[in-house]
């Protein structure tokens, strides 16, 4: 029977199964097209919130939930719909809905800080002969002083707090290092300073242990990379021994090195002071006394600021655009961003760009190609540079700080290099002046030559007569000044400044007017010079040879250039492209005017060697032009490549650039030249890492020593005593013997200062110097 019934379904399948299938599909697709065309419903529930994998830790577990409890609505950026959940769901359950905003990290704090009121000063110390400590309590001691002194009664919102002390040995890691101490309840607006001093032993102590500390802090993957960024900023100071370990590379303060590196990783790298150093052996105390002044200058501002300042590292402001790319490893992210936001971009030559004039129509700049007669009267309503115009967006873009409507200031590589302990540029060995102490300005940006080798990439304005608004000298004084410290200031956070260069550098000594534009431009020179040389602020400036009747009316500088970048007409106007049309003649009675202030201030041809242009066959040139103008010093240097279409357009590439070699050669054949002439000149110094080689007058060579440099005190002494008395001096009277290590085959670097090799050259020249001393 049982088989009756089997073969009785199995012919009822038969018979219909085609209706069947047919009829199952159908309700399939109508089952499924009636879940499509509900509406989606937006759930979220605890459950779908993702978890932190430190929740699954059980000591952390509370903590988490706690947190969980606090997500609400807004924050989530979901609809919660109320609805029973199942105790079983049967199958994965499915989230819909906008993806949660991130929530604000347990150890970096809140995204929005209540704003800043009080600082709050935390000396951290580690001793164990108790050297440290003491020092320790005396630098406790300055910054309570420092809070009282700043103390305001009028003011109880902000200020400067008692600083609090804490040795290392005693303290718990987890505390202080791994979260940003808490502010008081009622004051929640209260940000921490870190102020650490430690010693460096060649032993185990407590230091290896808290560096181990920072290590693992910054490399654990479940703790935010700067879990210390909410603090204002933090500063180390070093102690070492120099008689055990003479340089930093041998040991010298290398645990402080090494905790700074660590300290601005997990704080982001808010530095708020150099790193300092002290010798145990020689000016500890000194050296801490120095870096305890800056340290409170600059807790001063982060009170009244609010934070580390515009443009220093760590306040999120952006880079200069030649910042340089070896800031250290700690900020790699950092250097990528940069070299992206700095990627070169075309720049429109000024002559070619069109501004609209008052009633709307474009017009070309107006550019005075006379060769004669008056000038045209300057147009005293018009400024050179408008803060609305492309050539201000320009100069600002390439570091520039612009004062005024015509002036500017910025600070080079070299002054970077210097404050880092890198080496000083050839003024230092050539004239003994330290790059950190060097403003680089000019009062005028304007300039009547669109040299093919100029470092602005052709956007300064140009134009041979002035038609432009007129700052004042005081306006430009202070204003060249102000923007000088500003970027100073800026530097305090780079890795590896030093704290007492950088409190060098707040007082300016030099002023080097040669940045760009031509500075013999300006109208009121002369008592621009004048405020220079009254605060003692050397001068050197340099002209490019096409305006003889303001360098005629020069009043002395420290020292006076001209550039002379060809030996000839041709080629002067090749490599300068210079606008007046007699510019030969103008040339030529600049080094007229030159021959005559020989014997009243030093005088000096600037080459510059571009290969090419003005190399190959121009020895007997240039050796006219030196027998004709007789100038104290000649340098002689090799061209920067800038590599922008600028340069490129006028035929200049990296071909054009000669090799330290070929300048040597050049300068041995100059100086031949002149010996053959019966010219009494000699090579005195060079600066290879320049490349640039310096030949003087035998006027300076005293017995049997080159003296070319500059004894600037004594410099002041007799321009006061010249402006009192009236009684001249000459050039041989101010100057000072040139260093051995400077000398002519010497190679110009200061011994007192590391070299740095980029991309293998010192594996380079290590590995030449030993099959060198192998052979």
């Amino acid at each position: 029977m049982a088989e009756t019934a089997t073969q009785g379904l199995l012919a009822f399948w038969h018979l219909y199964r085609l209706p069947l299938l047919i009829a199952l599909a159908t309700v399939f697709v109508i089952v499924r097209a009636y879940r499509k065309l509900q509406p989606k419903s937006k759930i979220a529930t605890a459950s779908s919130i993702p978890s932190s994998p430190r929740s699954h830790s059980p000591e952390k577990s509370e903590k988490v939930a706690s947190h969980d409890e606090k997500i609400t609505e807004k924050e989530t950026n979901t609809e919660v719909v109320e609805k029973e959940v199942p105790a079983k769901p049967a199958g994965p359950k499915r989230v819909s809905g906008k993806k949660p905003l991130k929530v604000a990290s347990r150890r970096g704090g809140s995204d929005q800080e209540s704003p800043v009121s009080f600082i709050q000063p935390i000396v951290f110390f580690a001793s164990l002969t108790g050297n440290t400590e003491r020092y320790a309590q005396v630098l406790l001691e300055d910054l309570r002083a420092a809070a009282h002194d700043q103390a305001d009664p009028e003011n109880r919102e902000r200020g400067l707090l008692p600083p609090q002390i804490h040795d290392l040995s005693y303290v718990d890691f987890d505390d202080f290092f791994l979260n940003t101490p808490k502010a008081p309840s009622t004051s929640p607006g209260t940000r921490y300073v870190y102020c650490i001093l430690v010693p460096t032993y060649n032993i185990d102590t407590i230091l290896n242990t808290f560096l181990a500390h920072l290590d693992e802090t910054h490399n654990d993957f479940r703790i935010d990379t700067a879990p210390l960024a909410g603090l204002a900023g933090y500063s180390v100071f070093g102690f070492g021994d120099k008689e055990g370990w003479p340089t930093e590379e041998e040991g010298f303060c290398s645990q402080a090195k090494e905790m700074d590196r660590w300290m601005a990783k997990l704080t982001g790298r808010k530095r708020a002071y150099p790193l300092g150093f002290g010798d145990v052996k020689n000016d500890a105390e000194s050296s801490l006394k120095e870096w305890t002044l800056g340290l409170q200058d600059i807790l001063g501002e982060i009170v009244s600021n609010g934070g580390l300042g515009e443009g220093v590292v760590g306040s999120g402001d952006p880079l200069e655009s030649d910042e340089e790319e070896d800031l250290d490893d700690e900020g790699s992210s950092t250097k990528a961003s940069g070299r992206k936001r700095n990627k070169a971009q075309g720049v429109v030559d000024l002559e070619d760009i069109k501004f609209s004039s008052e009633n709307g129509s474009g017009a070309p700049i107006p550019v005075d190609f006379t060769t004669g007669g008056k000038p045209s009267a300057p147009e005293t309503d018009k400024e050179m540079v408008p803060k609305t115009s492309p050539t201000y967006a320009s100069l600002t873009k390439q570091g520039y700080t612009i004062v005024g409507s015509h002036s500017g200031v910025k600070i080079c590589r070299w002054t970077k290099s210097a404050l880092r302990g890198r080496g000083s540029c050839y003024k230092f060995s050539f004239y003994g002046i330290r790059s950190h102490l060097c403003m680089e300005a000019t009062p005028s940006l304007s300039c009547s030559n669109k040299c093919i080798f100029c470092w602005r990439h052709g956007t300064n304005p140009v134009g041979t007569t002035w038609r432009w608004k007129v700052d004042d000298p005081e306006l430009i004084f202070n204003g060249v000044k102000e923007g000088h410290y500003k970027k100073i200031k800026m530097m305090r956070g780079v890795p590896g400044v030093r704290a007492e260069r950088f409190a060098e550098a707040m007082r300016i000594r030099h002023c080097a007017l040669s940045l760009v534009g031509e500075p013999i431009f300006y109208p009121h020179i002369n008592r621009f010079l004048d405020m220079l040389h009254s605060e003692h602020i050397s001068s050197f400036l340099v002209c490019n040879a096409q305006h003889p009747d303001q360098l005629e009316t020069l009043h002395r500088v420290t020292q006076l250039y001209v550039s002379i970048d060809a030996s000839n007409r041709e080629s002067l106007r090749k490599i300068d492209r210079p606008l007046h049309r007699d510019f030969w003649e103008r040339f030529q009675r600049c080094l007229d005017i030159l021959r005559e202030k020989r014997h009243i201030q030093r005088t000096v041809f600037r080459l510059t060697l571009v290969k090419g242009f003005n190399v190959d066959d121009e020895v007997l040139g240039y050796a006219d032009l030196v027998e004709k103008a007789l100038p104290c010093f000649i340098e002689i240097k090799g061209v920067t490549y800038c590599g922008t279409s600028t340069s490129a357009g006028a035929g200049l590439t990296m071909q054009n650039v000669p090799f330290w070699e070929e300048v040597q050669q050049f300068v041995t054949s100059l100086d031949k030249e002149l010996e053959r002439r019966g010219l009494k000149y000699g090579i005195a110094a060079e600066h290879a890492h320049s490349c640039c080689a310096l030949i003087a007058s035998e006027r300076f060579h005293v017995n049997g020593k080159w003296h070319s440099r500059i004894d600037y005190d004594k410099f002041f002494r007799l321009l006061e005593k010249e402006k009192a008395d009236g009684i001249s001096f000459t050039p041989e009277d101010y100057m000072r013997e040139t260093e051995d290590w400077a000398l002519w085959g010497n190679g110009g670097f200061d011994p007192n200062d590391e070299r740095v090799y980029k991309k293998g050259k010192k594996k380079t020249i290590q590995a030449a110097e030993e099959v060198q001393g192998s052979s």
